[in-house]
């Protein structure tokens, strides 16, 4: 996997070990909270940064 800023649903399922069809469910909730909080968002994909906050509580990219 390539260290890029936004992360696919492919990367999503790689890194969590589920199914591309749950990550993209995972991508669209976590998009909806950015969007929530003011963010412009991309559809299918997700900042790294708020990905590893949300998941591991720490950003080691940032």
């Amino acid at each position: 996997m390539k260290e890029n800023y936004l992360l696919t649903a492919g990367d999503v399922a790689e890194v969590l070990g589920i199914s591309k069809g749950h990550a993209y469910k995972l991508i669209r909730e976590l998009n909806e909270e950015l969007k929530a909080s003011g963010y412009l968002i991309v559809a299918g994909k997700i900042p790294r940064a708020f990905f590893e906050t949300k998941f591991y509580g720490y950003s080691q990219t940032a």
